[in-house]
C-alpha cells in the first residue's frame, strides 16, 4: 500500500519506542487520508489475494475460531458467522467480548470489506463461514482459570461435531505454567481432531525475545504451529522458534476489523499469522474438497517459500512462508491421503524456556528467497516435505502479563502468555471520504514484495 515518508518515520519511531519498553499511546499512527482501510492491508496485495479469489474464496469451508468473544455485528463480518458457542463461563455469550482479539482473527480470515462503503477490511478467505467459539482468555495483565486448556479442548470437540474443517487458535499458555494433566487431555482431543480429518492451527507465541518459552497448544503434536514474518519476508524477532514451527505468515502492521470506536485496528504477532494460514488452508480445501487434511497441509508445505538458508526447514521459519496462490495455481502432487506431511511427534518440545538470546530483527533469517516469495512468488515449487506418518498483539497499552501461579479463594489460576492483542487496541483512523477499493496502483518502489 502507498505509505508516505512521514508514516514510515512514525512506524520506525514506534518500533524504537517498543524496543526500549516504552508504551505507545492508545491510538496508532493516523491513516493517510487517501488510504482506505482495504488499501492499508499490505498482506493481501503481497499474497496476490485478488488473483487467488478468481480460483477460490473458501466457499463451503467452515473455520472455527477459538478466541475471546466476537463482535457479531461488525459490518465486515455480517453474514459470516455461524451460530457459535460460549465455553468461557462468563456472562454475555459468544457475542460479548473483553477485547477485540477474536473479532480481529475472524476479520483476517473472513472479512468481506463491506464496511466503509465497500472499502473496509477483507479477509484472506472471504467465502468461508466462521464458527465463533468463546473461551475465557481474560484481559491483558489478568489471570485465567486453569480450565483454559480444557475450554480450548471443548471448543475443538464442538468444532468437530459442527463439521468445521479448520480450527484456528490464536491463543496459548506457557508450558512452564501449564498443568501436565490439562496438556495431556488437550493432546488427546487434538489427536481425535486429526483422526477426524480436521486441521488445527495455532500461533507459536510472541516471546522470542523473552526467553522463547514453549507454548501450548501451538507446540502440541498434531497442531500446526505458525510463526510471523514481516513485509520484507523476514521472520520477526518476537516470533518464537523451535521444532513446533511449521509455517510462517505475515504478522506485522496488520489491519483488521475490531471493536474500537473506528471499527479497525492495527496489530502484530503470531496470532495474525495463524489466522492467515488457517484461511490459506480453507482456500485450498475449497478448491479441492475431496482432499484430506493431510493433503491440504502437504500442499501448503510443499508450496511454501523456502527458508533463505536453503534448509528443508528451520526452527525459525519452519518449512517457510505460506503461499496460497502457488498452492492454488500449482499445487503439485497432494500425496497420500492418510499420511501426515510432517514427522511423527509423540511429545511437545521441551518445556524448559530457551536461554539462547534472540537475534536482532535485522539478523533474523528470512523465511523466503526474496520478498516477492512471501505467499505468492514465482520460484519453483519447493521440495516435497517428508511424507512419514504420523498474537502479541497490538501495541501494548498496559503492562505485560505477570508470570506465575496464584492461589485465589482456594482455586489455582495460571497466567496465560497469550498470542493476542492488548485489551485496548490501537485504532486505525478511518478516512472520512473512503475511496473505492483497488483503485490506486501501488508503486513498485513502495511495495517491498513487488521489487
Amino acid at each position: 500500500m502507498g505509505r508516505t515518508n512521514t508514516r514510515m518515520r512514525w512506524r520506525a519511531a514506534a518500533a524504537a519506542l517498543l524496543a526500549a519498553g516504552i508504551v505507545v499511546g492508545p491510538v496508532a499512527a493516523p491513516a493517510v487520508a487517501e488510504d482506505t482501510i482495504r488499501q492499508q492491508q499490505w498482506h493481501l496485495e503481497a499474497m496476490h489475494a485478488p488473483e487467488m479469489w478468481k480460483i477460490s474464496k473458501g466457499q463451503g469451508i467452515t473455520v472455527a475460531v477459538i478466541d475471546s468473544g466476537f463482535k457479531l455485528d461488525h459490518p465486515d463480518l455480517a453474514g459470516q458467522f455461524l451460530p457459535g458457542k460460549d465455553f468461557s463461563g462468563s456472562p454475555g455469550g459468544v457475542g460479548s467480548f473483553s477485547d477485540g482479539h477474536g473479532t480481529g482473527m475472524a476479520s483476517l480470515i473472513a472479512g468481506t470489506g463491506k464496511g466503509m462503503e465497500g472499502a473496509g477490511a477483507q479477509g484472506l478467505a472471504p467465502g468461508v463461514k466462521i464458527l465463533p467459539l468463546k473461551i475465557n482468555t481474560g484481559s491483558v495483565g489478568s489471570l485465567v482459570s486453569t480450565d483454559f486448556l480444557d475450554q480450548i479442548g471443548q471448543g475443538i470437540t464442538y468444532a468437530i461435531e459442527q463439521g468445521a474443517k479448520v480450527v484456528n487458535i490464536s491463543q496459548g499458555i506457557s508450558a512452564v505454567t501449564a498443568f501436565p494433566a490439562d496438556v495431556a487431555k488437550l493432546n488427546q482431543v487434538i489427536a481425535t481432531a486429526k483422526e477426524k480429518g480436521v486441521l488445527v492451527f495455532s500461533s507459536v507465541g510472541n516471546e522470542g525475545q523473552k526467553g522463547n518459552p514453549v507454548e501450548y497448544p501451538g507446540a502440541l503434536p498434531g497442531v500446526v504451529g505458525v510463526g510471523a514474518s514481516d513485509q520484507n519476508g523476514n521472520v520477526t524477532a518476537e516470533s518464537e522458534r523451535g521444532s513446533q514451527v511449521v509455517l510462517v505468515a505475515p504478522g506485522v502492521d496488520m489491519i483488521a476489523g475490531c471493536t474500537s470506536s473506528t471499527g479497525y485496528c492495527k496489530s502484530h504477532g503470531t496470532s495474525d499469522s495463524s489466522a492467515l494460514v488457517s484461511a490459506s488452508a480453507a482456500l485450498v480445501w475449497s478448491a479441492h474438497p475431496s482432499w484430506t487434511a493431510n493433503q491440504v497441509l502437504r500442499v501448503l508445505i510443499n508450496t511454501a517459500g523456502k527458508p533463505a538458508s536453503g534448509a528443508d526447514r528451520t526452527d525459525t521459519a519452519g518449512y517457510g512462508a505460506v503461499r496460497p496462490r502457488i498452492a492454488l495455481t500449482n499445487p503439485g502432487d497432494p500425496g497420500p491421503a492418510d499420511v501426515s506431511p510432517i514427522p511423527v511427534a509423540t511429545t511437545a518440545p521441551s518445556t524448559v524456556p530457551s536461554t539462547t538470546p534472540s537475534a536482532p530483527a535485522s539478523s533474523v533469517p528470512s523465511a523466503t528467497e526474496s520478498p516477492t516469495d512471501v505467499a505468492v512468488g514465482a520460484p519453483p515449487v519447493r521440495p516435497k516435505a517428508d511424507a512419514s506418518s504420523g498474537s502479541s498483539g497490538a501495541v501494548p497499552i498496559v503492562g505485560a502479563v505477570v508470570a506465575g501461579l496464584v492461589l485465589v479463594a482456594g482455586v489455582v489460576f495460571v497466567v496465560v502468555r497469550r498470542r493476542r492483542k492488548a485489551a485496548v487496541l490501537p485504532e486505525v483512523q478511518v478516512p472520512h471520504q473512503p475511496h473505492q477499493p483497488h483503485q490506486r496502483p501501488v508503486p513498485p518502489e513502495e511495495n517491498p514484495y513487488a521489487r
